[in-house]
């Protein structure tokens, strides 16, 4: 048996017994977004003003970044960033090493390197560079909350070129909402396989409850902190 008929057996085992408590937590889920998203808009938004104005003066473009994402059950969308490459910069980079990533399943210690994000990526501007590493970037994706289209905690969406590579078992892990942050963002972010991250990213759909949404949401600034960058 492949390992990706095996985790697509184990899923379709424990769904069925994981699907009822799921189901009554997410009128509860959809609430602590709402409450979350608001309540950390209004605290970061003197935050976020600077931010743009920075990104305006710093180079010359949108402020924001819309980025074509796929969200639960396959759906795309449009998620929101603060801009943090040079205006019109080419996708082909990233793409070309993200296919790598998922086709040969590489770990960072095949990349010589710790992590498994694109180094020495020239597109991206010096205050950029602050952003991602602080994942400020991410925060306009408090409004992609607020439209129903995120969660504050879920697995993060990925983009086209990533979803059309993806099996059928790792398609799971958009059978909820894609989030801000995450089990896999606070646990082991850029540092294993594409396989591994799926596999993270099964676990918190299976045990997806308020417990584990607030202890991922506590420990979400800690990793902010640590500099491990978004996704």
């Amino acid at each position: 048996m492949s390992l990706a008929e095996a985790h697509a057996r184990q899923l379709a085992e424990e769904q069925s017994h994981n699907l009822l408590s799921g189901e009554r937590y997410l009128p509860a889920k959809r609430m602590l977004d709402l409450f979350v998203a608001v309540a950390l808009l209004v605290l970061f938004g003197p935050l976020m003003l600077l931010i743009a104005v920075g990104i305006k003066v710093h180079s010359p473009g949108p402020i924001l970044y819309r980025q074509n994402r796929i969200g639960k059950g396959g759906r795309p969308f449009d998620m929101l960033k603060f801009r943090s490459m040079r205006d019109g910069s080419a996708s082909n980079p990233h793409r070309k090493h993200v296919q790598r990533l998922i086709r040969e399943n590489i770990w960072p210690r095949d990349l010589g390197s710790t992590s498994l994000k694109l180094r020495n990526d020239s597109r991206i501007t010096g205050l950029g560079r602050i952003l991602r590493a602080l994942s400020l970037d991410e925060l306009p994706q408090f409004i992609n909350v607020l439209r129903g289209e995120m969660s504050i905690v879920g697995p993060r969406p990925p983009l086209p070129y990533e979803f059309d590579l993806y099996d059928d078992w790792a398609k799971h892990r958009l059978d909820v909402l894609p989030g801000i942050t995450g089990l896999w963002q606070v646990t082991a972010r850029n540092q294993v396989s594409f396989e591994e991250m799926v596999r993270i990213d099964l676990a918190y759909v299976r045990k997806m409850s308020p417990g584990l949404d607030l202890r991922i949401i506590v420990l979400t600034p800690l990793e902010m902190l640590r500099g491990r960058g978004g996704g």
